[in-house]
């Protein structure tokens, strides 16, 4: 893990202090993508806590990153102001549609601490919601796959009508700055990747420490035998309670962290296919790993890529 920290610091360093004709220097492309894979790798470490740890197989780990993407792209949208393609103070969406205000949920959504709070609030609320009621219902296995692919899709189809407010299928794009710099300037696309790096390194740690405790060993129990451990006098609606809400917190992070560095969130990013995807990245790389299904989600998708062109930026 420590070498995807030193490749996510030393990338971006070398990308905004070499000059341009170096040959040492990575391409934008290059951050770009590498900060694209680091933000997929956080969603992996969270899918193999709940399910390599939990036995909870989810196929709507796409919501809750989707959901995060989103809240921090109202206000990165905000943050366009009258540069946008009408000079509005609207998103140009809302100005095409002949929209005169703004949507109530986007109260305060220029502010950047709201931003950061509705990323953690919005997939953890929806996680904690749908989980209790779930895990109290006690549905598991097969049901609890389809249940969250259900609310996956569920989801996409409502972000994808224009009444929502968040862009229909176009969804969020355009950006330019963020906390007032340029999102387009080296600099800052370096420490977007060296902010994810850091981020990522961090979960994983925490993620270690906490299935090394006590709570990880009942997280197996749950996973190996839920009835067992609930007669043993564990409260296993609490842990499953609590590692689901987690994990949908740790991918809204993950979510957030993608939008500005990939530029674009739209409801493709809530499609089933890609919660499918997060499970074969966490099953290539091996459940009850951690590092595991990082590596897992660097090679199913660094297969997907295609050689880009030399030097591009």
């Amino acid at each position: 893990m420590l070498a995807f920290l030193f490749i996510g610091v030393a990338v971006p360093l070398a990308h905004a202090w070499l000059p341009v004709d170096h040959a040492l220097r990575p391409s934008t492309y290059a951050v770009t993508l590498s900060g694209k894979f680091m933000c997929y790798a956080w969603v992996a470490i969270a899918m193999d806590l709940i399910w390599g740890y939990t036995g909870i197989l989810s196929l709507g780990q796409s919501l809750f990153f989707a959901l995060g993407g989103y809240a921090f792209g109202m206000y990165l949208m905000r943050g366009i102001g009258r540069e946008g393609q009408y000079h509005s103070d609207l998103p140009d969406f809302m100005v095409f549609l002949d929209w005169k205000t703004l949507p109530w949920h986007w109260w305060n959504s220029d502010s950047f601490l709201w931003s950061v709070f509705l990323v953690v609030a919005a997939p953890g609320l929806l996680a904690f919601v749908f989980g209790f009621f779930a895990f109290r219902s006690r549905i598991k296995g097969v049901y609890s796959s389809i249940i969250t692919q259900a609310l996956t899709f569920a989801f996409m189809l409502l972000f994808f009508r224009n009444e929502t407010g968040f862009g229909g299928n176009n969804g969020f794009t355009d950006f330019k700055t963020i906390l007032g710099f340029r999102i387009t300037d080296p600099s800052t696309k370096a420490s977007l990747l060296a902010a994810t790096a850091v981020a990522l390194f961090g979960t994983f740690v925490l993620a270690r420490w906490l299935v090394t405790r006590k709570f990880g060993r009942v997280l197996q129990a749950i996973r190996d035998a839920e009835s067992r451990a609930r007669f043993c006098g564990y409260a296993t609606l609490g842990c499953k309670l609590g590692i689901w809400t987690l994990a949908a917190v740790i991918s809204g992070v993950a979510g957030a962290l993608y939008v500005p560095q990939v530029g674009i969130i739209n409801p493709s990013e809530m499609s089933p296919a890609n919660s499918i995807e997060v499970a074969i990245w966490t099953a290539v790389g091996g459940r009850g790993t951690l590092i595991g299904p990082v590596i897992g989600a660097l090679l199913v998708d660094a297969s997907s890529v295609r050689t880009a062109p030399a030097r591009r930026r």
